[in-house]
């Protein structure tokens, strides 16, 4: 009688999620992420340098424009060789690559192109973990519970984003640059040591490995995916881009309010709004996703104060910790392992594209008329992504190999 009470709990538990491998992999992404966020004040060394404002856009975006012209390859990669392969080669490039900064010590034009070089290569590295990271996810976690594994390793790339740029602060403070790339790079070999015990949730061999990634991309399904995360990343350059600018024109003293409610409701927001998705289905909370997220750009366009940088931050969170999640798991949702490191890439490189490309049309949009017209155009790409969303016949049924 026991044993059948037992059999019959056992069928009623939630399929597990946060094994071993679960924590190991997001432990590994929190301090690859963390060696990135560290980046982010790397316009300080290219101005010590005697780098202009122009300067930082051309060597910064060059990391961007890498991954996404390299992100093809990669996901062809990820899918012949391996996920756990794929992660260690690019968490070793990544380290790699942090440690050659050490060799630039001189003015900036007097090693501008190698500079240039070791940012495309860092952008490749950076590509490469991302994608076989997701993937790996994607191979590992119960398919019931796709949205809450994928938006909560999400969490650890918004936790080590804001962690790597505080830790990288403190170092240049108190010993300069030369440590501060040694900080970098440790945390990219910690991340690679991380990954180590972990066992391939993906063989090789399995059927679609071989199909390219130019035919996945153009299928219908997909070419939905590439356009809703090419607006989505358009969104995402106004809020990492141009808020702090925006706010320190209007005189606003708690910048980074926006960052912390940005961050804190983007990770809240995946664990009950992952768990919800997974409930009622992905392809019902990406409408709203769109909705709320645009609508908090759109709020800073009445931006006079804290409380409505407050709320701007909290709308935009709480829509980016819906979005990203469910737009990946509806990417992934009834596709062939042979595939997913290729569905990855697009989705992430999608993404990747619309920074890019919002970072320098946004630029030209708030030199042409102001921040208020530059955040509507982020808010109404959102908008436009709903309208796409909800204009394509049935995405439930774009399910499968077409």
């Amino acid at each position: 009688m026991n044993l059948n009470c037992d059999a019959e709990v056992k069928t009623r538990t939630e399929p597990a999620l946060y094994t071993s491998s679960f924590i190991l992999i997001a432990a590994a992404n929190f301090f690859t992420v963390s060696s990135l966020g560290c980046f982010f004040l790397f316009p300080i060394f290219i101005m010590g340098h005697g780098g202009s404002k122009a300067d930082i856009g051309i060597v910064m975006g060059a990391t961007v424009l890498s991954s996404v012209l390299c992100r093809p390859w990669i996901s062809q990669m990820v899918d012949r060789f391996g996920r756990k392969r794929s992660y260690g080669i690019g968490c070793m490039m990544t380290g790699l690559v942090a440690l050659s900064y050490l060799m630039f010590r001189a003015d900036l034009y007097g090693f501008y192109l190698l500079l240039l070089l070791v940012r495309l290569l860092h952008g490749i590295g950076l590509a490469i973990c991302f994608t076989a990271g997701f993937t790996y996810i994607a191979d590992m976690v119960p398919i019931e519970r796709l949205n809450e594994g994928i938006g909560m390793f999400g969490v650890t790339a918004l936790v080590g984003m804001a962690i790597g740029p505080v830790m990288a602060e403190i170092v240049i403070r108190e010993s300069g640059f030369q440590s501060f790339f040694l900080l970098a790079a440790c945390m990219a070999f910690v991340g690679f040591g991380l990954h180590l015990p972990l066992r391939d949730f993906y063989d090789a061999r399995v059927s679609g490995s071989e199909t390219s990634f130019f035919s996945v991309l153009t299928r219908r399904k997909m070419v939905l995916v590439a356009v809703l995360a090419l607006l989505f990343g358009f969104a995402l350059a106004a809020s990492s881009n141009f808020v702090s600018p925006y706010a320190a024109e209007k005189r606003i003293t708690f910048i980074s309010l926006y960052y912390v409610a940005y961050s804190s409701a983007a990770a809240i927001t995946r664990f009950f709004g992952g768990r919800l998705a997974d409930r009622v289905g992905e392809e019902r909370i990406l409408p709203y996703a769109f909705i709320i997220t645009g609508t908090g750009f759109l709020v800073l366009m009445a931006l006079g104060g804290e409380g409505i940088l407050l709320l701007s931050g909290l709308m935009s969170g709480c829509g980016h910790g819906l979005l990203f999640p469910s737009m990946n798991a509806f990417a992934l949702r009834g596709e062939p392992k042979g595939i997913r490191g290729k569905i990855v890439g697009i989705f992430t490189g999608g993404i990747d594209a619309g920074v890019f490309s919002g970072s320098i049309i946004l630029g030209y949009i708030g030199e042409w008329g102001g921040f208020q017209a530059l955040f509507l155009v982020a808010g109404v790409a959102l908008f436009a992504g709903f309208m796409v969303y909800r204009l394509n016949p049935d995405p439930r049924s774009q399910k499968g190999v077409e």
